[in-house]
């Protein structure tokens, strides 16, 4: 090993809780780094390379078959910058029942309606379909079903009892479109055999690619050169594969900008903790670099010593950061491949290759001025003084003076003066605090929010008590039957459970909701609607803007309804279901996930004109206060056991990815803030070394070592303290700046109460963050300034 080798080694060697430092600090700074980047890259390669094979469409529309003709729509593949089509394709709302047993479901099961869309084979110019079990329909009696739209396995009969001829269609195959164009394909003559039935909704698929769709914009502009070629209100619902993408990838979305926040703390605190870490390093060791100089190291030599000696460390951190930042990316890209039947992606190698680099690049800058420095020291005067510094700056001699004649115990102030002895060094380890006590407040606020999206991400989950009006459990629109052989337990009338509910002791306050699916004008697909009765706004979600449901003919929906919808609150959207049409106008936007967030919340007079049943199927109950819910549900149990109904708690499931969001917030937490801390204890370190013959002078006038634990830790405090009091409204503006894009990240608008989470309790304990990473950093060096033997420190000066 080379001399320059050497030296570098033993300053590794000989600076262990330096070398700690510069570990975890870069470790942290990777490791969120590598996340936040490799899932904002990796989360869409499944997604793009689908869509690619696939020859996705780039817009799915559906148009009102009464308004245009099919040859009319051919020719919008003349439209300005439309590159292909396919289409058009008849597409018919149908519903199902089960014809045969399987071993999902028996035979008499009535299914939630659905589309079918005619279309003679997969393949053509636009939406590749795939085919991943059995095989296309090619004949009438024949039916393809999309990739977990029904539960139907291949084989299974589907009678379609309100059809003309009402025809039975045997699945022969599974399909799967990357962009999610349609339920299920027959044939084009099938189509043309079910449109026939009067009444039908029947109208026409056009699948779409432009010459330029990389952003909302561009494809709203094929949009609007498609409609403009059309009769008005022709185009009745449309879908784009940019709103798809982030449906798809809307859980690893999620974690990219709080992880990205994460990531640029660390690299500014690495950049601090290097700074304080190297300077010191040269301020302790200027006779070192003297022997050094005089030995025959050229000044570069020096300079390359001291960068060496940070970057060694520095790239340990990162080899760790890299293997725990890949580790964690796993079950999230995990998550992304299932959704797209594809291999678990992993964080791309440009990424692992550059993170780090600029990691080290950033390291190697911090390290270059104070070693810099070290190469300038003139080789006698470093070995005549042995250190750099002089006698205490005018400034510190005038505090020290002043917070002699404070009324405070004389190790407080003289610890109070402290930090004006060498203020460049105090301002850094105030910044590294004060990152650190953002950090604090950030997470806070970070794991506040969430649990403000994790209470109100699912619908009707307020009351503490629910109701099931019996008969089994289903999703709407499906009827329930038993798997076994045991009678089906006919469904309790709602009104008599309304009764016992109102008469019941304990009973706070109940609402009713029933539920089914309908197909809503400008959405693809069926449409899950939660019909509300009775005053249900202490139960109702979060809204972001407009208000809660007040009356017939409204509803509430989420902002990734009105981007689907392509409607804004205010407008009007047209309800369909069996020939029948109604029209409800959106009243607010809402916050909530269950289902995807696609759900249209509206009262039960809504069900009952689209003729469906408005009864309800489960009460949500709050009870009294100081009622307690073991007797409560006893007792109601007991008063509706003869209708069949059934009460339970209401529980409340979590979210794993919420769940994993805390975890992963709280681990770069506390490595952001040790890293602060060791950053406080390397300062004090360095400044007790500096410090020892007056350190011993003060033990030998008669200072315990209680005092000098006192003055040491005093010295950092106050810095702590002032750190910490500016640093809470910067974690609070990041906070504020953050949470928006996570909601971004998964088409949502949050509710204001997800953004204001910090109370004035929160913001007093907080401001105290500062302080307790101070002391924390301060306290073990100055017990080790503490038992430093008096009559040794000072022959060592």
């Amino acid at each position: 090993m080379s001399p320059l080798g050497r030296v570098v080694r033993a300053g590794v060697a000989r600076r262990r809780v330096q070398t700690a430092v510069l570990v975890l600090t870069t470790l942290m700074a990777v490791t969120a780094s590598v996340l936040a980047v490799g899932l904002l890259v990796a989360a869409r390669a499944p997604f793009d390379r689908a869509f690619a094979a696939q020859q996705g469409a780039h817009l799915s529309g559906q148009f009102d078959a009464t308004k245009v003709t099919a040859e009319r729509l051919a020719r919008t593949a003349d439209a300005a910058g439309v590159a292909a089509v396919a289409g058009p394709f008849r597409t018919v709302p149908v519903r199902a029942r089960t014809a045969s047993d399987s071993a999902v479901l028996p035979a008499g099961v009535d299914l939630p309606s659905f589309t079918v869309v005619g279309r003679a084979d997969p393949g053509g110019p636009v939406d590749r379909v795939r085919t991943v079990e059995g095989r296309w329909a090619t004949r009438p009696g024949e039916i393809v079903l999309a990739d977990g739209a029904l539960p139907a396995p291949l084989g299974t009969q589907l009678a379609l009892p309100d059809a003309p001829a009402a025809p039975t269609l045997t699945v022969v195959g599974i399909a799967r479109s990357v962009t999610g164009t349609a339920q299920a394909w027959v044939t084009p003559a099938q189509a043309e055999t079910l449109a026939a039935a009067d009444g039908t909704a029947a109208g026409y698929d056009m699948l779409y690619r432009f010459r330029h769709a990389q952003t909302d914009a561009d494809v709203a502009a094929g949009r609007a050169a498609i409609t403009a070629a059309l009769p008005r209100d022709a185009l009745s619902g449309s879908r784009s594969y940019l709103t798809v993408e982030q449906e798809r990838t809307a859980n690893a979305r999620a974690f990219v900008p709080f992880l990205a926040a994460f990531g640029v703390l660390g690299l500014f605190l690495s950049v601090l903790v290097v700074g304080i870490v190297i300077s010191g390093a040269v301020g302790a060791a200027t006779r070192r670099i003297g022997i050094l100089k005089s030995l025959g190291f050229t000044p570069a030599q020096v300079v390359r010593a001291y960068v060496g000696q940070a970057l060694l460390p520095a790239a340990a951190g990162c080899l760790l950061g890299l293997a725990l930042g890949n580790a964690l990316a796993v079950p999230v890209l995990g998550e992304v491949g299932e959704a797209f039947d594809a291999p678990v992606t992993t964080i791309p190698l440009w990424i692992d290759v550059v993170v780090p680099a600029g990691a080290l690049f950033l390291v190697a800058g911090a390290a270059l001025l104070p070693a810099l420095r070290a190469g300038r020291l003139r080789t006698v005067a470093a070995l005549g003084t042995g250190r750099t510094e002089g006698g205490k700056p005018k400034p510190a001699r005038s505090v020290r003076r002043l917070t002699g004649r404070l009324p405070l115990p004389r190790a407080v102030g003289l610890g109070l003066a402290d930090p004006f002895a060498r203020p460049a060094r105090s301002g850094t380890m105030a910044a590294a605090v004060a990152f650190g006590a953002v950090c604090v407040t950030f997470a806070v606020g970070l794991a506040l929010s969430l649990g403000v999206v994790q209470s109100g991400r699912m619908l009707n989950s307020a009351g503490s008590v629910v109701v099931q009006t019996g008969g089994g459990s289903g999703p709407p629109g499906a009827q329930v039957v038993h798997a076994g052989t045991e009678a089906e337990t006919p469904k309790a009338d709602p009104e008599k459970i309304a009764a016992i509910l109102r008469a019941q002791k304990g009973t706070g306050r109940f609402y009713g909701t029933a539920g089914a699916e309908v197909s809503v004008r400008g959405v693809t697909g069926a449409t899950t609607v939660v019909a509300y009765q009775g005053d249900s706004a202490w139960g109702a979600p979060r809204t972001v803007s407009g208000r809660w449901l007040g009356g017939p003919g409204e509803a509430v929906v989420t902002q990734r309804f009105l981007d689907a919808a392509g409607i804004a609150v205010g407008d009007t959207v047209r309800l369909t279901e069996g020939g029948r049409h109604v029209s409800v106008r959106i009243v607010g936007e809402a916050f909530f996930t269950e289902g995807e967030g696609m759900a249209l919340l509206t009262s039960t007079s809504t069900l009952a004109d689209l003729g469906l049943d408005a009864r309800p199927g489960r009460y949500d109950v709050e009870r009294e206060a100081g009622t307690d819910l073991a007797p409560y549900l006893a007792s109601l149990r007991g008063e509706l056991e003869a209708l069949g109904a059934i009460a339970q708690a209401n529980a409340e499931g979590s979210s794993s990815v919420i769940v994993a969001m805390d975890a992963l917030i709280g681990m770069l937490t506390l490595m952001l803030v040790a890293v602060a801390g060791l950053g406080v204890l390397n300062t004090v370190v360095l400044d007790t070394g500096e410090r020892i013959r007056d350190l011993s002078i003060l033990k030998a006038l008669g200072m315990t070592p209680r005092q000098t634990v006192t003055m040491v830790v005093t010295s950092v405090a106050g810095t702590g303290l002032l750190a910490g009091l500016a640093a809470v409204p910067a974690g609070v503006a990041l906070h504020h700046w953050i949470i928006p894009l996570m909601g971004d990240g998964v088409g949502m608008d949050l509710p204001t109460a997800a953004l204001s989470v910090y109370d004035p309790q929160h913001l007093a304990l907080l401001a105290l963050g500062g302080l307790v990473i101070a002391v924390a950093g301060g306290l073990l060096p100055a017990s080790w300034a503490a038992r430093t033997d008096t009559a040794t420190a000072l022959r060592s000066e």
